[in-house]
């Protein structure tokens, strides 16, 4: 078996490691936190995030402190800012590899793998810069610690000691503090709301329970208290509060214009999981446990893979419907359901291999979502290739018309990962209909790591060069020179990243009004979008230098 732990971790950095810095971090959420990072860098105050050299109570640090860790090793620079998550790839993978061969066997251990790496969202927020791969994984190792504890407390004998009983718990209590100091206390909300919908699922009658969950919860908060304690105790309880109050803003109010309908989640999720979601889909509900699974194993197995199964619906289920309410609509929000999901999918293709129960939707959705999937990555390429047909589309949105006004390169050998990924949809979907599971499920989910592998190397550097690479170019051209660096009617955070700034001697001198109307001591470079131009005209000696790919680039000297 430790040959299968090497070879996934051989894997994983195979897949989540090469090429890591070769793009730009994106705007807002990859530079802001990297920018955190480097400020923590800069200034040495480990404890208080900061952007922009200012208070930013919008996350804890841990996520920071890794990102600070790797710049310490590798520079300041993408591939630093993106390694953490990399290294929280390779753990899911080992993670869920072993709870999947000790709750079933080690078929199922390597179809949870590879539905993770072979599922596009999944695999593809592994060579990002956000928080929330750890974030979700702390998460998940923290429940599945409780759902541990639970299944072993009663047949431990009384005589046990108190770690012995209880390690399981009190760990995965810590492990879900640590979650917290990740993102915030919507982890120990998420986790409240699946072991009290799981325990109204079983009428309230579950013997010791709710001490249990208390207990639990106890272990999350003090593990909390290592950062939120300690930086109420040196400066006070206003950053607390402020970090607070935005949690729950967010919650209840769009942020920066991150709406969306009341289903935008479930067709994330149905097509960003793809294709572990169609084999996840006819287990979304329900106990789909077959007799013969039940003769064929042990009483108390059957009963731990009967009972993950619940836990794995009702985690799916208050994650999307959590998210659903929540007004704030990012796709990164509803990304803890893929531990269900491709739980839920590996379920639905263990049981195939071993009994022979094969889901006739889970062929369809295949073929369907698996088709409008490849014609997208295979449209692409093409639209690419005639940006009239672009202009007609975004006719009505000036900034966009000027983006596609940037030198990118598009050709045929651009639909490689739309066409792997409509060979692997098909194949997959005769695989499947003539019953033969293991083969589907390696057609599929190599088809679609493969195809993931490419649109990383093929699509997002063309992507990137549209959206913000002439603003980064512009800032890393002023890095050296003293100078200040301002966004007119856009909010970003590149251009404090790339311009490397250092904190201000005074902080009043950087403001931006006084940049824009007072006397600045030193030259200040604007930049705006040809849509948030409305402010410039009002501001004395502040001239043009040049357009490109809809960025207006501005500079007022000195008086």
């Amino acid at each position: 078996m430790r040959r299968d732990y090497f070879l996934i971790v051989l894997l994983g950095a195979l897949l989540f490691l090469p090429w890591l810095g070769s793009v730009h971090l994106f705007d807002w959420d990859e530079i802001n936190f990297a920018e955190c990072a480097r400020e923590m860098v800069v200034t040495g105050d480990y404890m208080r995030p900061q952007i922009d050299f200012e208070p930013f109570w919008e996350k804890p640090p841990l996520f920071l402190w890794m990102q600070t860790a790797s710049m310490s090793v590798f520079g300041v620079n993408e591939f630093a800012a993106r390694f953490p998550n990399a290294i929280c790839g390779i753990l899911t993978l080992l993670v869920v590899y072993h709870i999947g061969r000790t709750l079933h066997d080690r078929l199922f251990g390597w179809i949870w793998v590879l539905a993770w790496i072979g599922s596009l969202l999944p695999h593809l927020y592994f060579r990002s810069g956000i928080i929330d791969p750890w974030f979700n994984l702390l998460i998940f190792a923290g429940l599945y610690g409780f759902i541990e504890f639970r299944w072993r407390f009663f047949s431990w004998a009384n005589t046990t000691s108190f770690w012995t009983r209880y390690r399981h718990l009190l760990l995965g209590g810590v492990i879900l503090g640590l979650a917290i100091l990740t993102k915030g206390p919507t982890a120990l909300l998420i986790a409240f709301l699946v072991l009290g919908v799981y325990w109204a699922k079983y009428r309230f009658k579950m013997k010791n329970y709710a001490g249990h969950v208390m207990l639990f919860g106890l272990a999350g908060g003090a593990a909390a208290l290592v950062w939120f304690g300690i930086e109420t105790a040196l400066h006070g309880a206003w950053f607390i509060e402020q970090f607070i109050t935005y949690q729950i803003r967010l919650f209840q109010t769009e942020d920066a214009g991150h709406g969306g309908f009341l289903g935008y989640h479930f067709v994330v999720l149905l097509f960003g999981c793809f294709p572990a979601a169609a084999f996840a889909l006819p287990n979304l509900w329900g106990d789909r446990q077959s007799e013969e699974e039940m003769m064929d194993t042990h009483m108390l197995i059957a009963c731990k893979r009967s009972d993950m199964g619940t836990w794995m619906q009702i985690l799916f289920w208050v994650v999307l419907i959590l998210f659903s309410l929540v007004k704030t609509k990012i796709v990164h929000y509803s990304s803890l359901a893929y531990f269900p999901l491709t739980y839920l999918a590996s379920v639905t293709l263990w049981r195939a291999f071993k009994w022979d129960v094969f889901p006739r939707i889970s062929g369809w959705i295949l073929l369907v979502v698996g088709g409008l999937l490849s014609s997208l990555l295979i449209a692409l390429p093409w639209l690419g290739m005639h940006p009239e047909v672009m202009r007609q589309l975004m006719a009505n949105d000036p900034f966009a018309l000027a983006n596609l006004e940037a030198h990118t390169h598009w050709s045929w050998i651009h639909t490689i990962p739309g066409l792997l990924m409509l060979a692997a949809s098909i194949g997959g979907f005769i695989l499947w209909n003539r019953q033969q599971a293991w083969p589907a499920a390696q057609m599929i989910f190599i088809g679609g790591t493969a195809s993931t592998a490419f649109l990383l190397m093929m699509f997002v550097k063309n992507i990137e060069s549209y959206s913000q690479r002439a603003a980064i170019e512009f800032y890393k051209q002023h890095q050296e020179e003293d100078c200040y660096i301002k966004t007119l009617g856009f909010k970003s955070y590149a251009h404090l990243f790339h311009s490397d700034k250092k904190p201000p001697a005074d902080c009043k001198k950087d403001d931006a009004e006084v940049l824009m109307h007072g006397k600045p001591e030193k030259k200040v470079y604007f930049v705006a979008k040809i849509t948030t131009m409305g402010d410039v005209a009002g501001i004395p000696g502040c001239r043009e230098l040049y357009r490109k790919n809809g960025f207006v680039f501005m500079e007022r000297l000195p008086e």
